[in-house]
């Protein structure tokens, strides 16, 4: 199963639980939000059927979801399927121009950009994933589209890695029990043994560097951002084409540019 797909029927198993935990919890919203979260994983006109497979929902309990999103303005009806309009973006918005983290971010991964020829990123975890939190572009590295808002797996990325190292060996050992090491490409490490061995030197080294484990011909690597207290923000990290750039090349140019900036960051004393 699809670990998105395994995210979603969570969280909806989550209503009767949260509901029975705590009084205050509304289910209604909850299930409206799990809802809305399906167009991201299909990222395309969503029907009632799917969008009940996807959460694990009954189809009347997404057909009110989704009718109730449409009366807001938030989605439209086109025959048998639904599709988000702009007045979403408003949620997503509001999250961007509150954080601190992506307002400082931004103009330094514009000029790294610029002055490196390489898209840059911040990211943090958002549960199992990594999610773009600022990005530049210099060019179209990889087949998959990225840009703020994105999400990629923690395990075979450079900034994943990054945040898996610095979690505790508790929370390491959690997420492996939960999740299912996919070979993206043939490169990919799956075995969580090897992958914890690949954390322990993250953290020790001070970054991560991945090579084609999450799409072939892509190459990336990242460092940690830490505040004035040490606490771990986010990471950093710069793709490159692997026909275009070596791992040393990566270590010996790309790292110290990524370096100073995560000191920058750090020293706003953001979050």
């Amino acid at each position: 199963m699809d670990a998105s797909l395994e995210t979603l029927e969570g969280l909806s198993k989550l209503d009767d639980i949260g509901a029975k935990a705590d009084p205050e919890f509304m289910t209604s919203l909850s299930r409206g939000l799990t809802v809305l979260q399906c167009f991201a994983e299909e990222q395309g006109p969503l029907s009632i059927a799917r969008a009940s497979q996807l959460t694990g929902l009954s189809r009347g309990s997404v057909r009110r979801c989704l009718h109730t999103l449409q009366c807001l303005g938030f989605a439209e009806a086109r025959g048998s399927h639904f599709m988000l309009l702009p007045r979403v973006l408003r949620l997503g918005y509001a999250f961007l121009s509150s954080d601190a983290l992506a307002t400082v971010a931004q103009p330094l991964l514009a000029r790294a950009a610029a002055d490196l020829g390489r898209s840059c990123s911040l990211g943090i975890r958002d549960g199992d994933e990594v999610c773009y939190l600022a990005r530049a572009e210099a060019s179209r590295i990889m087949s998959i589209a990225l840009r703020v808002g994105s999400r990629l797996p923690l395990y075979c990325t450079s900034m994943g890695r990054v945040l898996l190292a610095h979690a505790s060996p508790a929370e390491q050992k959690a997420y492996l029990d939960r999740t299912v090491l996919t070979a993206r490409t043939a490169d990919t490490v799956t075995d969580p043994e090897a992958l914890l061995a690949l954390l322990r030197t993250v953290r020790e080294q001070g970054y991560a560097l991945v090579d084609q484990e999450l799409e072939i011909g892509l190459r990336s690597i990242a460092v940690p951002v830490f505040g004035r207290d040490r606490t771990l923000l986010g990471a950093l990290n710069v793709g490159a084409q692997s026909v275009r750039v070596s791992p040393e090349q990566l270590l010996d140019h790309y790292l110290p540019a990524l370096q100073q900036i995560s000191v920058e960051l750090g020293l706003q004393g953001v979050r």
